[in-house]
């Protein structure tokens, strides 16, 4: 427990803005593709704003286009969305300890933890004199309101301007690969990156595109946990 907060409200805002920069474009340029997407499949503004605010989950979300306009059912669409965000288990896991404590905001912080927010939390790094876990809701939210704001800038363009959509769901791919690249080019140490690259690329080859990415999120875990001393180690030297 902080008992003097040493940094002003405003100075805390400014660093999560600018923490959460990447994000920012990355999501307003996804979710501008996402609600157009949606607004060309029948599905107008108060569908995006109930999904984004509700659901914020960027691949799901543009999965679950795909679910409405087919008529799933609600087996086959909560399967799909196990599956899909099956990686969030791993995410919650390594989280559990930053968490604890958080209080009021650990439900929203639960809810929030999208990958791209993950990549912004998980290196552990707070400001001098901020509260943790005030930090970490601030950085949920922020990006957060970026996605719902994408999405509501792209459901009013979808219905007001012509857009070819192909290629769009590719945008998810591409914010990855930018947080990534932030993510190496901050931290010092590359071996969790690298751990990442190599249990992805070995689960690639062995399960294919179809079935790797739990099976790589599982490898990755037992990894990080056998070499979690190790990291730690060379972390404090």
């Amino acid at each position: 427990m902080y008992r003097e907060q040493r940094i002003s409200g405003r100075q805390l805002l400014k660093r999560v803005f600018f923490k959460t920069l990447p994000v920012l474009s990355g999501y307003i340029v996804l979710g501008i593709g996402f609600g157009i997407l949606l607004q060309r499949s029948g599905y107008g503004i108060g569908w995006a704003l109930a999904m984004s605010l509700l659901i914020y989950a960027g691949s799901m979300q543009f999965v679950g286009i795909g679910l409405l306009t087919s008529g799933a059912s609600l087996l086959t669409a909560a399967v799909t969305t196990l599956m899909v965000n099956a990686r969030h288990l791993f995410y919650g896991i390594s989280m559990i300890e930053r968490y604890k404590g958080a209080g009021r905001k650990k439900p929203y912080l639960i809810f929030a933890l999208t990958d791209e927010t993950y990549a912004l939390v998980s290196d552990g790094a707070v400001p001098d004199g901020a509260d943790p876990h005030l930090y970490r809701f601030l950085i949920s939210l922020f990006n957060h309101v970026y996605w719902v704001t994408g999405s509501l800038i792209g459901s009013i363009l979808g219905a007001a301007l012509p857009f070819q959509t192909a290629g769009i769901e590719f945008s998810m791919t591409a914010l990855f690969i930018t947080v990534f690249v932030e993510q190496w080019l901050t931290s010092p140490d590359h071996r969790p990156a690298l751990t990442g690259l190599l249990a992805s690329a070995g689960a690639l080859l062995l399960f294919g595109p179809s079935d790797f990415l739990i099976p790589a999120m599982l490898l990755i875990t037992v990894m990080l946990t056998v070499l979690r001393g190790v990291l730690e180690k060379g972390g404090a030297a």
